[in-house]
């Protein structure tokens, strides 16, 4: 809670969570009702959830994204709105701006089973590829081979002019082999159409592996499509994606709203009409609850909250998985890796410098991080997105740092590390000294362990076939898969119709003001635009609008 800042014991509407669908849903409710009391109550001390910008020490231009970082403006509506929204009501030196947000660039490497080679190569060079794929398989992209096996357990639903609501549509009425899709796993699936050695090619070169794991294939096809599968156009925030929860919850205090940070729920129970909170500062009443919440956290809560240990409730809140993601930076004193590009028959050289390398080996995927302004870092300062992973690749960290979810049973937002990487240039303290604040202590309090960072530093030097390792300058790190959180995203368990569960965790207890969103329980899971989707549900429960008809 916040100093000088007290609680009254009854408010109108409590919102448990500060990520962005609490401080949307806030918003929303403040401009409709302001004579209504309304409170987030947030557990960390930091807005934003699963949104974390942060910027790194000696590099004013540059903002790494530990959290989510992109979005698709052509199928995510909600979020392409909301900041037409908030640039109308923000001054014009806070208005959010993006950048197009590169991915796979032919130069760029993919380092698999041993192999060198250039993304070019898996159409041009398929000879290379070290896979044993069929005749049919040879030649195309890893993530080409899906696409073309979602089209023959799905006919017609790859048509790129179809919108991601036709899709879904499809999907809930397709059935393959006599069953519906959702009763079938998406891994289940593409093993009946692709070889193993195919399928195990889009799982290492498509850098993710909860995507294609065994999860609610209803699901999963239209997802696949949105991310990966029809010409995906990304864009990233020139000041970071956390920017978007930030402006939120200014304009939700601005408009007469409050947000208590570091104020825990511990449980609640129900109480005269409404809710009683227990918090560490004592019992407070809500005439209405709000838990903008993953599945983790949801189970965190629900021992001592009796609405949630309801059966019904607790088969809603278990009708998703969490799903581990993991990301590290890593600063250094100038963009080394665009060394790693390669020379035209022309005499032309063709740096790496933007986008993403992909890899076996447990860093996964490694971004070339641009600058706020979305243009390569060519000299001077940089930094890299040095590992981005998920699922199983998540847990060849946990030698290398803090015991997960110790943190949060102790109190604390993140463990710090037993031996913290340290840099061997102290720019942080040069700075401090002579502006009496470290404008970068976000960054410190994500720190790498140094022997993560040391073992990062070997990776990259292999994937990018140095004999040598590159000096690291400065390090941060933030694992999803730690409590309160659970996961970076949640997918749908098999056998989940998705499509009536997401209406009925909205408002689990019929007559009760309880109330659940986030994007766990969306159609874009992973993705702020489910965030947003469930909590205009919510909204919608609660007498307002949607932010748009969809």
């Amino acid at each position: 809670m916040k100093a000088g800042t007290t609680l009254q014991t009854t408010i109108d509407i409590a919102i448990i969570g500060a990520g962005v669908s609490g401080v949307y849903c806030a918003w929303r409710l403040q401009q409709a009702h302001p004579d209504k009391r309304i409170v987030v109550l947030e557990g960390s001390g930091t807005v934003g959830g699963r949104l974390l910008s942060v910027r790194p020490p000696g590099i004013k231009n540059m903002v790494a994204e530990l959290g989510g970082m992109r979005i698709l403006p052509a199928t995510q509506p909600l979020i392409t709105t909301l900041i037409e929204k908030l640039n109308d009501a923000l001054p014009a030196e806070k208005t959010i701006e993006l950048y197009d947000f590169p991915v796979d660039k032919p130069q760029n490497l993919a380092y698999l089973r041993g192999v060198y080679l250039r993304l070019a190569d898996f159409t041009a060079n398929p000879d290379k590829v070290p896979y044993r794929l069929s005749f049919l398989e040879r030649g195309g992209t890893p993530g080409g081979i899906i696409v073309d096996a979602i089209e023959q357990i799905v006919p017609g639903i790859t048509n790129p002019e179809l919108t991601d609501a036709r899709r879904r549509e499809m999907v809930q009425h397709a059935s393959f082999d006599g069953r519906p899709l959702h009763e079938l796993g998406f891994w289940n699936l593409l093993l009946r159409i692709i070889s193993p050695e195919a399928f195990q090619l889009g799982v290492d070169a498509g850098g993710y592996s909860s995507t294609l794991s065994n999860w609610n294939a209803a699901d999963a096809i239209p997802w696949y499509l949105s991310d990966f599968g029809v010409a995906p156009h990304y864009k990233g925030f020139c000041e970071g994606f956390q920017s978007v929860p930030l402006a939120l919850a200014e304009l939700f205090e601005q408009a007469g709203g409050t947000i208590l940070r570091h104020t825990r729920l511990e449980g609640f129970a129900e109480h005269d009409g409404g809710f009683e909170l227990q918090l560490a500062e004592g019992p407070v009443h809500a005439r209405q609850l709000i838990l903008a919440m993953p599945r983790r956290s949801l189970d965190l809560l629900a021992p001592s909250s009796p609405p949630l240990q309801a059966p019904r409730v607790q088969a809603l809140i278990g009708s998703v998985t969490p799903r581990p993601l993991f990301k590290l930076f890593t600063t250094y004193t100038n963009p080394w890796w665009r060394n790693a590009g390669y020379t035209t028959a022309a005499g032309e050289f063709v740096p790496v410098e933007a986008g993403r390398t992909v890899t076996d080996l447990p860093v996964r995927q490694t971004y070339y991080w641009p600058t706020i302004e979305g243009q390569p870092a060519v000299a001077g300062p940089a930094m890299l997105m040095a590992s981005y992973d998920d699922g199983t690749s998540v847990g060849y960290w946990d030698g290398l740092r803090p015991r997960r979810r110790q943190a949060w049973q102790q109190g604390l937002e993140v463990a710090p590390p037993t031996e913290a990487f340290r840099s061997p240039a102290p720019v942080v303290a040069a700075r401090a000294a002579t502006t009496g604040a470290d404008p970068t202590s976000d960054w410190h309090r994500y720190q790498a362990p140094a022997e993560m960072v040391q073992e990062v530093a070997r990776q990259l030097g292999t994937i990018h076939g140095l004999t040598y390792t590159p000096q690291v300058q400065q390090a941060a790190f933030r694992d999803w898969g730690d409590d309160p959180f659970g996961g970076g995203w949640n997918s749908w368990n098999i056998g989940v119709r998705s499509w009536e569960v997401k209406h009925d965790i909205v408002q689990p207890i019929k007559d009760q003001p309880l109330f659940i969103c986030g994007e766990a329980y969306s159609d874009a899971q992973g993705w702020v635009e489910g965030a947003l989707q469930t909590a205009d549900y919510v909204l919608e429960k609660m007498g307002l609008e949607r932010l748009i008809e969809m």
